[in-house]
């Protein structure tokens, strides 16, 4: 069985029989969690195991886990700032900035990885522009150079914790005002524009070897009718053609209230498919996903199942011999010391 075109999410912290029989349906391909599905570490990594167990090749599961606003396992896992954060302290000194955001991707890569999770979706690549509030800190900076070189620095620290990177949200999501979890941001800047700033850093990364990009719930006017993720334009055209990339492209949620003019949900999750998605996250409407995945019975795309088996994570040390080692200790204190912890000496290859 491969991997199918549809993550779904849980309602608790241990499947329920009616999930068990969803996550076994082909289409399903992977899982992703939310702060409502965790209790513990070893809950967590408990409940990863079963989903790995269901299949084979197993599901992929997925988090965001990306520090500050947007972090759903917090006790019993470093408490990470936001990445903008690291942006500040570019500002005052670039080499300790790029130093610490490759061992901050470390640390929170090795942390979910010692729990079984296979990815992290991060990081973003939005430039924070002051406009969007559900931005915002989240993205490393406003100058597309920076976030650029911070990104890849992180990009860096995660694959070495055995994890792919999933750059987010292609094309750009800092230059709108509306959230796209309650309504359409719609941006009304040209191609060229766009190619100058927000597109720098997922090319940078792209060329860094990205293996992942979630697609943005924006629509940009001037460039294709069509939000970024239900475009064939910028999702073939722009991030395969232009850009080169080669890594699996992901929708962002469809029960989002951006997405909702797309039709039902099934149609949603067609037009992502048919744009260039190789999958599409369903999220808080269990009914909804399942009706997805009955509607996509039959679909089957060899390339997508290809790109999505390199996002599992390589196995990594257990979470006990994590926490005993010397280097996650280093790399705790740095995180906890941005402005001032010494930078010590960690290998990260």
């Amino acid at each position: 069985m491969s991997l199918g075109p549809v993550m779904v999410d849980l309602e608790g912290t241990e499947l329920a029989p009616a999930e068990r029989e969803l996550l076994a349906h082909p289409q399903v391909g992977g899982v992703i969690l939310f702060s409502r599905n965790y209790a513990s570490p070893e809950q967590v990594a408990a409940l990863t195991a079963q989903i790995h167990g269901l299949r084979h090749p197993r599901l992929l599961v997925a988090v965001d886990q990306e520090g500050g606003r947007v972090q759903r396992f917090r006790d019993g896992f470093t408490r990470l700032p936001p990445v903008g954060q690291l942006g500040a302290v570019h500002d005052r000194d670039p080499d300790r900035a790029r130093y610490l955001a490759r061992v901050t991707g470390w640390l929170m890569a090795a942390e979910l990885r010692a729990v079984g999770v296979d990815l992290s979706f991060a990081p973003v690549l939005d430039l924070d522009r002051e406009l969007c509030p559900v931005i915002g800190d989240r993205a490393f900076h406003g100058d597309p150079q920076v976030v650029a070189e911070l990104a890849t620095a992180y990009q860096g620290g995660m694959q070495a914790a055995g994890m792919q990177a999933t750059g987010k949200h292609f094309p750009g999501h800092g230059g709108v005002t509306v959230d796209s979890h309650l309504d359409l941001p719609v941006d009304q800047r040209e191609l060229a524009d766009l190619e100058l700033e927000d597109l720098m850093p997922f090319e940078r990364l792209v060329h860094r070897g990205l293996a992942g990009v979630m697609a943005a719930h924006v629509v940009y006017p001037r460039v294709d009718p069509q939000p970024a993720g239900f475009s064939r334009y910028w999702l073939q055209t722009v991030l395969r053609e232009r850009l080169g990339f080669q890594g699996a492209v992901f929708s962002d949620d469809l029960s989002m209230g951006a997405a909702l003019g797309r039709g039902s949900a099934p149609d949603r999750a067609r037009a992502a498919l048919e744009a260039g998605c190789d999958m599409v996250l369903v999220c808080n409407a269990p009914r909804e996903a399942a009706r997805v995945v009955e509607a996509l019975a039959g679909y089957d795309d060899p390339a997508s199942h290809a790109r999505l088996a390199r996002l599992h994570g390589r196995p990594m040390a257990a979470r006990a011999d994590l926490q005993g080692s010397r280097r996650w200790r280093d790399a705790v204190a740095m995180v906890h010391g941005y402005d001032d912890a010494p930078l010590l000496d960690m290998d990260l290859e």
